[in-house]
């Protein structure tokens, strides 16, 4: 309805602006659905350009499989809780392979598009910046395994009634759809319903355990933000313990695979000293529970830090151990802010393991650095330079990266390096931080520049000398 006003004779006099809202009624648009834009179909990874999408925020994942272990097909419906960053009139998911059955916009509808693993969908309405909105996306088929530039395998992993699905970089997108860019961190809520006399094990707690018919769901709750990359699904005939402790302390939920229980006692006996350790010496733990996950030999080709319990393939080492433990810290809730900056999850975690090293067995840092720094795979690039995603994972980004930390210890003193990886990890708790947010902020904490340290060990070319 146009609104005018009364003018004199011979004038007609508009008022402009209801004329427009009206107009834009009459076309079916709110006011932020007059400048709705698609979301960005990537968030401009270096490495990995495909994933992540812009134009929201994921704040929730609610997440029910239904997995048949017999014919490797899962029944999956994501539940995803976001905030739109901008007018939306369209938006991406990452999904890879698997039947998209139905997509719904608070409870509308919506439209579907796929190209490789970009999922689209265009609500009936626009969502304005600012707004909640849930989308559910309903799927099955039999999950895919991704293969990594570096020849890795990950997304789901099947070996007969056993399956894992693990995350680092992009396998997530195999098991449900989302924005699987590290700094798209969201709470999650996860059920996993499978044949009885099978166990499904997941991030974060379980609250609820109910067999119905043969099949049993297990609800898992993890409330602190997660990155897509750290989600973790590992099925198969478990034996599993849960210990408290005294009062208050950190429950503990761990899982072995029968066939190797034996062999993996010591390792999930280890598992609170650990964290004790490491709250020791790094700071509070950033999450409500802890554990291991240690499967068959063959059901990845590595250990993985899977938020709250690391998935280990079969009996390791302590050190990997304590490496996928120090994740919690680095690269959990200090997650990177993109994969250039592996680094600061890698090299962290090697340097803990030398801290652990000279903590429990004697063995001093000054040794595990000079051992690296003799070996030639870590001046193959910088670690914060990787030449290709193939190379995110190589030696440089663990025994290059570690050595930088040793480098600024060296620099600052013992008692301002341990204050500042400290201090770092309670001011990025639980958010994402670049390499330029560490170098910064270290040099913040010192009061002085640091370009000796990062010029010739964190971003130059060729093996700086030992002065």
């Amino acid at each position: 309805m146009d609104q005018r006003t009364p003018a004199a004779p011979g004038r007609v006099v508009a008022v402009a602006v209801p004329l427009a809202m009206a107009l834009a009624v009459l076309a079916g648009c709110t006011d932020g659905g007059a400048h709705a834009r698609p979301g960005a179909a990537s968030l401009r990874d270096p490495y990995f350009p495909q994933i992540g999408n812009g134009g929201y925020d994921v704040t929730h994942y609610g997440l029910t499989l239904d997995y048949a272990p017999a014919t490797g097909r899962l029944q999956g419906t994501a539940e995803i809780t976001a905030r739109a960053t901008q007018n939306l009139s369209a938006f991406n998911l990452d999904f890879a392979g698997m039947t998209v059955d139905s997509a719904t916009v608070d409870g509308r509808r919506a439209t579907v598009h796929r190209a490789g693993t970009e999922l689209t969908l265009r609500p009936p309405a626009a969502l304005g910046r600012g707004d909640t909105f849930r989308t559910v996306v309903r799927y099955s088929g039999a999950p895919r395994t991704i293969t990594d530039p570096d020849e890795s395998e990950e997304g789901w992993l099947r070996s007969g009634e056993r399956a894992v699905g693990l995350g680092e970089p992009t396998g997530s997108m195999a098991w449900f759809p989302g924005n699987h860019h590290p700094r798209d961190k969201a709470s999650y809520d996860i059920r996993v319903t499978v044949p009885t006399g099978l166990k499904a094990i997941s991030n974060g707690e379980l609250t609820s355990e109910r067999t119905t018919a043969g099949r049993t769901a297990f609800d898992w709750h993890c409330a602190e933000p997660m990155a897509s990359y750290l989600a973790m699904v590992a099925i198969g005939p478990y034996e599993t313990k849960a210990t408290r402790g005294s009062k208050g302390a950190l429950p503990v939920y761990s899982a072995v695979d029968p066939t190797v229980a034996e062999d993996s006692a010591d390792l999930v006996a280890a598992v609170p000293g650990i964290i004790a350790w490491g709250e020791k010496t790094l700071g509070p733990y950033p999450f409500s529970s802890t554990g291991v996950v240690i499967g068959q030999r063959d059901d990845s080709g590595y250990a993985l830090e899977t938020q709250n319990r690391p998935f280990l393939p079969g009996p390791t080492g302590l050190g990997t151990l304590v490496h996928e433990l120090a994740h919690q810290w680095f690269g959990n809730s200090v997650t990177p802010e993109s994969w250039r900056d592996m680094w600061l999850n890698e090299g962290f975690a090697e340097y803990t393991e030398w801290l652990w090293e000279e903590d429990t067995n004697d063995v001093p840092v000054r040794e595990n650095f000079a051992e690296a720094y003799d070996d030639d795979d870590n001046w193959t690039f910088p670690p914060s330079d990787p030449p290709s995603a193939a190379d995110i994972s190589r030696a440089p980004v663990y025994g290059r990266g570690a050595m930088v930390l040793h480098r600024l210890r060296v620099t600052v003193g013992d008692d301002l390096f341990f204050s500042i990886l400290r201090s770092w990890l309670r001011t990025y708790r639980h958010g994402n931080a670049s390499t330029r947010d560490f170098t910064a902020y270290a040099e913040k904490e010192a009061g002085r520049p640091l370009g000796g340290v990062w010029n010739g060990w964190l971003y130059g070319k060729g093996k700086p000398p030992l002065l």
